[in-house]
C-alpha cells in the first residue's frame, strides 16, 4: 500500500499537475496584488478599467504559457493530433473566436470605451462593460421616449463589430447636432422673434456653442 502511494505521489504526471495548480495560483495572486494595489489608485475610470482588464488579460496569457512550458515535453508528438483538433475547435467556435478578435479590435481600435453610448448590434445605451466575448449594455429608448434607460442590459457579441456599423454618439465629438422646429405664424414679427429665441437659445445652452468649436477643432486636428 505504502508503495503504491508512493509511486502515485512521484509520478510525473501528478508532479506536473500539482506544479500547474500551484503556478497558477501564484501567477493569480500576483495579478491580484497589482490590480488592487497599483491599478485601484489610478484616478481616472476610464484608465483604471482599462488598466484591469489589461492585467487580466496578462493573467490569462502567462497561465497559458505556464502550462505550456510544464507540458512542452510531451507536446513534440501530440503536434499532428492538436493541429486536427484545433482545424475542428475553429470552425466548431467560429463565433467565439470572432468575438475575441472583435474584442482585441475594440481594445486597440478605439472603436467605443466603457461609458460611452452606442449603438451595437441593433442596441442603443451605454457601454457598461466590454468582456472578451461580449459588451455590456445599459439600453435606452425602445418603449421609453428620449435618451432614458428602459431598465435592460444587454449583451453584445463583440463581433458584431465587424459586421454591422457601431454607432459611437460619444466619440472624439462628444456633441449631435439636434433640430428644434417653432411654427411662427405668418405676419409676425420675425425679427423679434429671431431675438427671443436667440436669447433662450444662449440662457439654455451656455458656452455649450463654444465648447462645440474647440472640440470640433480638436477632432480636425486629430
Amino acid at each position: 500500500m505504502e508503495e503504491q502511494i508512493n509511486k502515485w505521489l512521484f509520478n510525473p504526471i501528478v508532479e506536473k499537475i500539482a506544479t500547474i495548480f500551484i503556478g497558477i495560483a501564484f501567477i493569480w495572486i500576483i495579478v491580484k496584488i497589482i490590480q488592487k494595489n497599483l491599478f485601484s489608485k489610478i484616478k481616472d475610470n476610464d484608465h483604471r478599467y482599462r488598466a484591469k482588464k489589461f492585467g487580466s488579460f496578462i493573467g490569462y496569457f502567462l497561465t497559458i504559457l505556464f502550462v505550456t512550458i510544464v507540458f512542452s515535453d510531451k507536446l513534440g508528438g501530440l503536434t499532428v493530433a492538436f493541429g486536427v483538433a484545433g482545424a475542428g475547435i475553429a470552425f466548431a467556435l467560429q463565433e467565439v473566436i470572432a468575438s475575441f478578435a472583435g474584442w482585441l479590435a475594440i481594445m486597440f481600435g478605439g472603436f467605443y470605451k466603457s461609458g460611452d453610448r452606442v449603438q451595437l448590434g441593433g442596441i442603443k445605451g451605454d457601454v457598461m462593460d466590454i468582456g472578451i466575448l461580449r459588451t455590456t449594455i445599459m439600453e435606452t429608448g425602445q418603449w421609453v421616449d428620449g435618451d432614458l434607460y428602459n431598465g435592460r442590459i444587454v449583451l453584445v457579441a463583440n463581433s458584431f463589430v465587424f459586421k454591422e456599423p457601431v454607432y459611437n454618439y460619444s466619440g472624439d465629438f462628444p456633441f449631435l447636432w439636434d433640430e428644434i422646429k417653432i411654427p411662427i405664424q405668418y405676419g409676425s414679427n420675425y425679427e423679434k422673434t429671431g431675438e427671443i429665441l436667440l436669447k433662450i437659445g444662449k440662457e439654455v445652452s451656455g458656452d455649450l456653442s463654444e465648447k462645440s468649436k474647440q472640440k470640433w477643432d480638436f477632432l480636425q486636428n486629430k
